[in-house]
């Protein structure tokens, strides 16, 4: 595809979204589009012809198999409608800080927390993008708890009730942070840190730690390592925090992030969903368009094989929240809507008699 474009592949502004997506059928031609840019192509076996039957499916003129837009999308089987979806997604690619499940629930009407909780739990499972790019040039690497600290526990990588997560962060020069990854960790060893380091960062990178025993070897996997010593820097009279400097910046921005926006309520069985949502805002902080970004998270929806409820329950359900009854019941109401006919105006004409 050629290079994407303001106001022609993605919308610009909250007002072009509303202007564009205003039925559900407008959602799932767009839909359609991101997923079969050139036409219709069959998922089943790669066919690139066929044709709409009345029911608003596609059959393949080759194998003759038959398929929706929404199908083998994180849309499949959904009965939420898809004006609420593309909202959702909008809320959730252009808001700074992302958005809760308790407050997507209330602004798009949707009856059941659980519902509008599965639909943030969806979209997080796509932001991985398969065979993305791997950390280059100078990579900080260290890793925390993630929730805060505990007390009574010896030494800073002692195990508790806090899940210990792996980060690394791009260096820039001659300052600035670039790309970020985080991942949860069974424990500080070199078999666990080995794996995170080769998994997310290019071989050849320069990886700074600190002097931890974990980290060695990691000349051995073909990285340039350089250990900066915490008893050194003490010894020196240098402030030991401030070795890796990105690394602490960045698991900073996320423990912040997780107590405002999540109100600190990630589960260990869903931390890494949340750690991969503050990864995709984190990585595209400087987008000059949100609208952009609302494309790059529906293109990813859209090529992402369906997610089922049970798949992102992790055994765990979560946490009900009592609210008051919808007028109806049954699933969220879509947001395609008559025009209103200035209602404000017969406002004024019923109070004038």
């Amino acid at each position: 595809m050629a290079r994407l474009r303001g106001g022609m592949n993605y919308p610009r502004s909250v007002g072009e979204f509303q202007q564009w997506f205003g039925t559900d059928g407008d959602c799932l031609d767009y839909l359609e589009w991101l997923r079969w840019p050139g036409g219709f192509t069959c998922p089943s076996c790669g066919y690139a012809e066929g044709w709409q039957l009345g029911d608003g499916r596609y059959e393949c003129a080759g194998c003759h198999r038959r398929t929706s837009v929404t199908a083998g999308t994180i849309f499949d089987r959904t009965r939420t409608p898809l004006t609420v979806w593309f909202t959702a997604c909008w809320l959730f690619a252009t808001a700074k800080d992302g958005i809760s499940a308790l407050s997507l629930q209330r602004s798009l009407e949707i009856g059941s927390y659980q519902t509008a909780w599965a639909m943030l739990g969806r979209l997080r499972s796509v932001l991985v993008r398969p065979g993305r790019d791997r950390l280059a040039g100078r990579v900080e690497v260290d890793e925390t708890y993630i929730g805060g600290e505990e007390p009574g526990l010896r030494g800073g990588r002692a195990r508790g009730k806090k899940v210990l997560t792996g980060i690394a962060v791009e260096v820039k020069e001659p300052k600035g942070i670039g790309r970020c990854r985080m991942a949860l960790l069974a424990d500080a060893s070199s078999a666990s840190l080995h794996p995170f380091v080769a998994g997310h960062i290019e071989p050849g990178a320069t990886v700074i730690t600190d002097a931890w025993m974990g980290y060695h070897g990691l000349a051995g996997l073909g990285y340039v390592h350089q250990r900066r010593s915490q008893r050194a820097a003490r010894a020196r009279g240098d402030d030991p925090g401030k070795l890796l400097p990105a690394v602490h910046r960045v698991a900073s921005l996320a423990r912040r992030w997780l107590l405002s926006t999540h109100q600190g309520s990630a589960e260990e069985a869903h931390l890494q969903s949340y750690l991969d949502e503050f990864v995709f805002r984190f990585n595209r902080r400087r987008s000059r368009s949100r609208g952009l970004v609302f494309y790059r998270l529906l293109e990813l929806a859209a090529g992402h094989d369906p997610v089922r409820y049970r798949d992102i329950a992790a055994g765990k359900r979560p946490r009900k929240i009592p609210t008051t009854p919808p007028v109806g019941r049954g699933h969220p109401p879509s947001l395609e809507r008559p025009p209103a006919q200035r209602p404000w105006r017969a406002a004024d004409l019923d109070y004038s008699g």
